[in-house]
């Protein structure tokens, strides 16, 4: 956020802060591989869902999941640029933060493919 909006309040201060979480998102959506392969599971997903017709309960919890992962991943790119920032030489501390901001996102996958499984394993074998 630019300085000059910290103390403003408003709709402009509002919409420029929509602008830059568009902004970042966009940037993690066409930088980062990781990410795109996480945007086409979460196709993937809702188009098995669509086609299960899974339940209310069943699509909030493949969102929250969904969703997590996808946050996951955002913030451990944020963790890489901010790493990335401090210094460019190697060091095994901003190893180190890399690979536990990439551990979060690998723990989150790991849940969301259990749930998936949860959900989706009855609907295989029902139609088998």
């Amino acid at each position: 956020m630019a300085l000059e909006d910290r103390n403003r309040r408003g709709l402009k201060r509002l919409f420029r802060s929509f602008n830059y979480a568009i902004s970042g998102l966009g940037y993690v959506i066409r930088h980062e591989q990781n990410m795109q392969i996480h945007l086409a599971s979460t196709m993937a997903i809702c188009g098995l869902a669509w086609f299960f017709s899974v339940s209310a309960t069943e699509w909030v919890l493949l969102l929250l999941v969904m969703g997590g992962v996808l946050t996951a991943e955002t913030l451990n790119t944020a963790i890489e640029r901010t790493v990335d920032l401090v210094t460019e030489d190697f060091h095994p501390l901003a190893k180190r933060a890399k690979d536990i901001g990439a551990a979060s996102v690998f723990i989150f996958c790991i849940i969301a493919i259990i749930i998936g499984a949860i959900i989706f394993v009855p609907y295989f074998i029902n139609i088998l």
